[in-house]
């Protein structure tokens, strides 16, 4: 056979073979050995996962579980970061910026006060109360923008806050919640369908009592003449002019709160809202009017 021959021998067998790829690579036989052992062989019939135990099982232990064992993080005699942890009320914050995001964006009307309920309302927003979530944290990010006058609750919010939105002729006050309540306001219609009364919400455990009856936190079992003062004295430590409120046309608007045993605006403790017939049913019976009587 001549070499011209050989030449195309080749060149139909390359054209008939596949091109090279990942998916055509193979290594040379024996060149990998399986290190695997045996299910027989040297004990080796646990597969290395121990004898017994959530490691043979692969139901591998929490982070932060010791075993049986105190955790590390309560362990500590006198410091106690931690202690309580699972129990301590949370405040998921939003700050002013995103307030004021809302507002410029009509998703929040500041014609009428702001509440929890309007803030859920808007999508934005979201909060678990069967997570140990209070309510709103109301935090000082776009304080220096934040130019809208407006009647907002919240739950917690600091000296900085206070000032921001008094600044710009608004109310602010802090109203506790608890969990129930926090659901009802969290998704009102789903409770109105169950055609249950509302409840009264229910006053503030001992350790927050303090908070919610200071004027100087605007706390929702304040002294309304204490709270004007703090409203002063606060305007002249940061140095600006405080509105008079009473001057204002949304007068009415701004001086609306709600009882201290009131979870929706307008509507009152032991009504029944009927969904299906638009209408509102309120008791006539004196028990339960003394019953929900603030």
């Amino acid at each position: 056979m001549g070499s011209r021959q050989i030449t195309e021998k080749s060149l139909a067998m390359l054209r008939s073979l596949p091109r090279l790829s990942l998916g055509n690579i193979r290594d040379n036989p024996g060149s990998r050995k399986n290190i695997k052992r045996g299910r027989g062989q040297h004990g080796g019939d646990k597969h290395g996962a121990g004898n017994k135990g959530s490691g043979q099982r692969q139901n591998y232990m929490r982070l932060g579980y010791e075993t049986g064992n105190n955790p590390f993080y309560l362990r500590m005699p006198h410091e106690h970061y931690y202690k309580g942890h699972h129990h301590r009320r949370q405040y998921p914050p939003i700050s002013l910026l995103e307030i004021q995001k809302l507002i410029d964006t009509n998703r929040l009307d500041i014609t009428k006060p702001i509440d929890i309920a309007s803030i859920v309302r808007s999508g934005l927003y979201n909060f678990f109360p069967d997570q140990k979530h209070f309510g709103i944290h109301l935090t000082d990010e776009g304080m220096d923008i934040f130019s809208a006058k407006v009647n907002i609750e919240v739950q917690w919010a600091s000296e900085q806050v206070i000032a921001a939105i008094e600044k710009n002729g608004g109310v602010i006050t802090t109203a506790y919640y608890d969990p129930h309540s926090l659901i009802l306001l969290k998704n009102p219609k789903s409770f109105f369908q169950t055609g249950q009364a509302i409840p009264r919400r229910m006053i503030p455990p001992p350790d927050v009592i303090e908070y919610y009856t200071s004027a100087e936190m605007r706390g929702y079992l304040a002294d309304p003449e204490k709270i004007s003062e703090e409203r002063l004295r606060l305007s002249q430590k940061y140095g600006y002019q405080l509105p008079i409120l009473e001057s204002d046309k949304n007068y009415n608007m701004l001086c609306e709160r709600k009882d201290p045993r009131q979870i929706f605006y307008g509507l009152e403790p032991g009504w029944v809202i009927n969904l299906r017939d638009k209408c509102i049913l309120k008791p006539k019976d004196e028990e339960l009017l003394q019953f929900y009587a603030s």
